[in-house]
């Protein structure tokens, strides 16, 4: 028996904060909203990504979605989970932002019916007596002081806020007020972080309509092993835009996914239901090392973001890359993205292994080529080596994996000159 919205949502943890008293309130499909900002850069994260597929998944329950990117919100900065001022943005990098997350967006829904909207069309031609007399007037300081967001800036050894930045919630709570009037939404999501600026538009809807809408928002996600907010490798945000961050460098993210939140990872960011990942949970616990739960998070969300080829060769990479796979099999697309995932260069038999190792960035001088050699160091085609020439038996296909440590990064894929 297949679950209902609101029991599918429970038992993937979705649900953190809430307005109404029984979550089955979810189960009769209405018009919903979900906005992003737009003010950081042109795409979405993977912290973005799990309250967008909370959307899908009200969505694929028969919920009408309203997607809002925030042109006007954009313009004067989230100060949620922010401890400075944030840097004012020009309507010029906000639009080219927009542009590049509604792609985005689009992607994600394709097939699903949904409506982008962005709150500069109805802020850009609104009087500022107008706000203080429709909005403002009803929000009590208070209230407003006592947020925690607001409070933490505020409070002995904050750095303080600016009026704009304070205002930014009751900017959100006129956008739930407009959509509610013209599109007839009736919920609002998002993150907890945001809840805060979430309950702006529910009381102005009450006060100013008579009308009862809600708000729920899912809670952070967070990575069980570190105990640090979910969503960033060595390198920084994991990124939806394949130039910010690769496919295969999204694959590698999730196959290394720790142990510990897989579970809650595969619950979050997949569309596998209970039953398959229920039968993927007790495969993985009784061989560990294999690490299926990584790899059909790794497939299902790589497919989900990049579609299924490029889910397929960033798999295909990631064999070479890790040595699974010897690299002289790769096919000439596996091979084009190699050769953007790690340094390249050329060599032929008898070429001296010192040159090739600082030639290709693997080291930084030839006297530290010579101590990494000496150390044990550096592998061929994941054989540790200590000999100073290349050989003809090296080169798999015309080609060998150069690699300093255990790190694919600092690897090298070396073709035949």
């Amino acid at each position: 028996m297949s679950m209902t919205l609101s029991e599918d949502l429970a038992w993937r943890g979705l649900i953190k904060d809430k307005t109404f008293d029984d979550i089955t309130w979810l189960d009769v499909p209405r018009t919903f909203y979900l906005g992003v900002d737009c003010g950081s850069a042109n795409s979405l994260t993977i912290g973005n990504l799990a309250i967008f597929l909370v959307a899908k998944r009200l969505a694929k329950a028969g919920w009408k979605p309203v997607l809002l990117v925030g042109g006007a919100t954009s313009l004067i900065g989230d100060p949620g989970g922010k401890d400075q001022e944030r840097e004012l943005k020009s309507r010029e990098e906000i639009a080219s932002n927009i542009k590049g997350i509604k792609a985005q967006v689009s992607k994600l829904f394709e097939g699903r019916e949904f409506e982008l909207v962005d709150n500069y069309d109805w802020f850009r031609g609104l009087g500022y007596l107008d706000f203080l007399r429709d909005v403002d007037k009803h929000y009590s300081m208070t209230e407003l002081v006592q947020r925690d967001f607001i409070a933490t800036r505020i409070g002995e050894g904050g750095s303080g806020i600016s009026y704009a930045e304070f205002s930014y919630s009751l900017i959100q709570g006129y956008d739930y007020w407009h959509l509610s009037k013209n599109k007839g939404v009736e919920l609002q999501i998002g993150g907890s972080d945001q809840w805060g600026n979430m309950l702006s538009g529910v009381p102005l809807i009450r006060k100013k309509e008579g009308k009862e809408v809600h708000a729920f928002s899912m809670p952070l996600v967070i990575n069980k092993a570190t105990g640090k907010k979910f969503g960033k490798s060595e390198e920084g945000a994991v990124w939806l835009d394949p130039a910010k961050t690769s496919p295969t460098q999204f694959y590698q993210f999730w196959i290394n996914a720790d142990d510990e939140g897989v579970e809650e990872y595969l619950k979050i960011y997949t569309e596998l239901d209970k039953p398959q990942i229920d039968d993927i949970m007790a495969r993985h616990k009784a061989d560990p090392k294999l690490r299926l739960a990584q790899i059909w998070l790794a497939q299902e969300v790589t497919a989900l973001v990049h579609g299924s080829d490029s889910m397929r060769i960033a798999e295909e990479v990631t064999t070479y890359l890790t040595s699974k796979a010897s690299i002289g099999s790769a096919r000439d697309e596996a091979l084009q993205e190699v050769r953007k995932e790690i340094r390249s260069s050329h060599a032929k038999p008898g070429d001296n292994l010192v040159d090739i190792l600082q030639e290709c960035g693997l080291a930084i001088s030839k006297s530290e080529a010579r101590r990494l050699l000496a150390g044990n160091a550096i592998s061929i085609n994941n054989q540790k080596t200590t000999k100073e020439h290349l050989e003809e038996s090296d080169f798999q296909n015309g080609r060998l994996l150069l690699r300093k440590g255990k790190a694919y990064k600092d690897s090298a894929l070396i073709e035949r000159a």
